[in-house]
């Protein structure tokens, strides 16, 4: 990155936003780094983190849980477990923070994260603050369009009451699905965004593309819609064999796979 900011206050994020607009310099939101490719020249432009303290708090006011952009989803799901409160336990194995899974309505084991959002927060490219509800913020499949240009400062999310056991068991149950069946290896995440007609991992895996490599870069053994990374692949191995992998799927099936992992710089 050309500039690496790390605001402490949504004051200071403003000023960043404002600064980066009268230069003419692109903005990147980082996260966790979950569902992100950055190729290897990097990223131009400024880059800004959400992960100070002060926005990543998480508060339980009865149902509701009142969460910065910088909250790890893991993060959310506990609080949400420990004041005993169903619904967020998908929540639990996303590897990111609230502020992408918003961007991307990131979802798992049948839920996504609109499903539990009431209202969001985010900061316009002049630096203004706005609030909309759920419902005004248009979410789809793996993706909320209003914040590919706005920055979401955080959401209030809504669980339901349930006994504590309940909930941890629910947990405990996603886990153990998660830990079955997807590689322990490192990943960005699944890349591909399933077709209506079947999932990603299963057409992948019936066009023999499983352990299929370039360079560094593996299509997972465990599970056909992971990349993983053997230890030294670049992003370039990893984009060279996600395109392989769409060219053959296209021929073999006739489909197009899209990417749902982001695939970013230079």
């Amino acid at each position: 990155a050309d500039w690496f900011v790390q605001p402490a206050t949504e004051t200071d994020l403003g000023a960043a936003v404002r600064y980066a607009s009268q230069q003419g310099l692109p903005v990147f939101l980082l996260g966790r780094g979950a569902n992100l490719v950055i190729r290897d020249g990097g990223i131009r432009g400024m880059v800004i983190s959400l992960r100070q303290e002060l926005l990543s708090e998480i508060e339980v006011k009865g149902t509701e849980l009142h969460c910065g952009a910088g909250a790890g989803l893991k993060q959310i799901a506990n609080a949400a477990r420990d004041h005993a409160l169903s619904g967020l336990e998908f929540l639990e194995g996303i590897p990111g923070c609230l502020g992408g899974a918003l961007r991307m309505n990131a979802g798992a084991m049948g839920s996504w994260t609109f499903d539990v959002v009431k209202r969001v927060r985010f900061m316009t490219h002049d630096g203004s603050i706005e609030e909309k509800t759920a419902a005004e913020m248009g979410a789809v499949y793996r993706s909320c369009p209003l914040l590919k240009e706005n920055i979401a400062l955080g959401a209030v999310l809504e669980g339901r009451p349930a006994e504590i056991e309940d909930v941890r068991a629910r947990m405990q149950e996603f886990r153990l699905h998660r830990t079955s069946t997807q590689p322990n290896a490192s990943s960005a995440g699944c890349m591909f965004k399933n077709p209506e007609s079947i999932p990603a991992g299963k057409l992948v895996d019936e066009c023999g593309l499983k352990g299929l490599s370039v360079g560094g870069a593996r299509v997972s053994e465990r599970h056909g819609n992971f990349i993983i990374n053997s230890g030294k692949a670049t992003a370039a191995d990893v984009e060279a064999l996600i395109a392989q992998v769409r060219e053959r799927v296209a021929e073999q099936r006739g489909i197009e796979l899209q990417t749902e992992v982001q695939i970013v710089g230079e």
